[in-house]
C-alpha cells in the first residue's frame, strides 16, 4: 500500500490515503461472489432479460463519511465489465442523508447481483470512517493519533484499514508479520513470571532484530517502564492506565520512546487520554463493533 492519493478530510485538511491495491480489492470480492452467487443469481437470470438495463444510484439514509467507492465500482465491474460507473462523493467526505454518492448505468442483471455484496462493503466501510472522525475530532489540538488494532473482520483488514484512512486515522501494523509487539503474555513467557529478568530479556531480543524491524512492548505497571525502556524499545504501550498514570508515564519516558494509550478508549475518555501527553492511542471499537452506516441502491429502468 505505497501509491497514495490526497483528498479533502471531514475536517476541510488534506488527508493522505493508501490507494487500495486491486488484487486485493478483486480476492475479497471473489470470495463474496462464490458465498452468495456460488452458481449466479437465479432470480434476476429468471426475471429479467439479458438485455435490460438499469441506472442505480448509491443513496445515503443518514449522513456520515464515505468510504469504498473502489470497492463499489470492482463489485459492479465484476459482475457487468461495461458498467459505467461513477464516483459522485470523494473517498473521506462528509456527506449528509439523501446525497447520491455514487452512480452505476449497465446490464440489471449485473447491477442486482452486485448490488448486495457492494452495499455490505460500503456500508461497513464507511461505518468505519464515520466513527474513526468521530474519535479523531476528539483529540484536535493534540499530539497523539487514533490509530486502529488488529481487531478487524478476517480477510477484510485491508478494507477496513483503509476506511480508517478515510476517517482521518492511522494504521498500527498490518499484521503480526510486521512488527514485535511484546504483550503481557509474550513477557510472562519470555521472563518465566521473574519481572528482574524483564530488561535482560528484552535486551536480548532487541539484539536479534534487524535496525529495520520496530520493537513495541506492553507494560500494565509504572515500575515496568525503565526496564523497558532500557532495553531499547522503540515504542512502548501503556495498557489499561489511569489518566494520571499515563501522565507520570509520559514524563518517565520523557521523548525516549513513542508512548502508545491503550484499554478503556471510547468516545467518553479519549479527550483525556490524548492530554495525557501520549504519541498514540489505538482503539479496537473503530472496526470490531461498527454498526453498518445505512445506505441504499435505487435503481431505475432504462428504456
Amino acid at each position: 500500500m505505497n501509491a497514495v492519493e490526497l483528498v479533502p478530510s471531514v475536517h476541510n485538511a488534506t488527508v493522505q490515503l493508501p490507494t487500495l491495491p486491486g488484487a486485493i480489492v478483486e480476492n475479497i470480492l471473489r470470495m463474496a461472489f462464490v458465498e452468495d452467487a456460488p452458481y449466479g443469481d437465479i432470480t434476476s437470470a429468471t426475471l429479467l432479460p439479458a438485455t435490460a438495463r438499469a441506472t442505480a444510484w448509491l443513496v445515503a439514509r443518514e449522513p456520515g463519511i464515505f468510504s469504498g467507492g473502489d470497492v463499489f465500482t470492482a463489485a459492479m465491474t465484476m459482475q457487468d465489465p461495461d458498467a459505467d460507473v461513477e464516483q459522485l462523493v470523494a473517498e473521506g467526505q462528509q456527506f449528509a442523508r439523501g446525497e447520491r454518492l455514487m452512480r452505476v448505468a449497465g446490464l440489471a442483471r449485473g447491477v442486482l447481483t452486485a448490488e448486495r455484496i457492494a452495499l455490505n462493503l460500503t456500508q461497513r466501510m464507511s461505518a468505519i470512517a464515520t466513527q474513526t472522525a468521530e474519535y479523531a475530532k476528539l483529540i484536535e489540538g493534540t499530539k497523539a493519533r487514533v490509530t486502529d488494532t488488529r481487531k478487524t473482520t478476517p480477510g477484510l483488514r485491508a478494507l477496513e484499514r483503509y476506511a480508517v484512512r478515510c476517517g482521518g486515522g492511522h494504521n498500527h501494523r498490518f499484521s503480526l508479520s510486521d512488527a514485535v509487539l511484546a504483550k503481557d503474555n509474550h513477557l510472562a513467557v519470555l521472563t518465566g513470571g521473574d519481572a528482574s529478568k524483564l530488561m535482560e530479556a528484552l535486551a536480548s531480543v532487541r539484539a536479534q532484530l534487524p535496525h529495520t524491524v520496530h520493537f513495541e512492548v506492553e507494560v500494565d505497571a509504572i515500575e515496568q517502564i525503565e526496564p523497558v525502556l532500557a532495553a531499547g524499545v522503540d515504542t512502548i504501550m501503556l495498557d489499561n492506565f489511569s489518566n494520571a498514570e499515563l501522565v507520570e508515564g509520559v514524563a518517565i519516558v520523557n521523548g525516549r520512546a513513542l508512548v502508545e494509550a491503550s484499554g478503556n478508549v471510547n468516545l467518553s475518555t479519549i479527550a483525556g487520554i490524548a492530554r495525557t501527553g501520549v504519541d498514540i492511542i489505538s482503539v479496537g471499537a473503530l472496526t470490531h463493533s461498527v454498526r453498518a452506516l445505512d445506505l441504499g441502491l435505487d435503481i431505475a429502468i432504462e428504456a
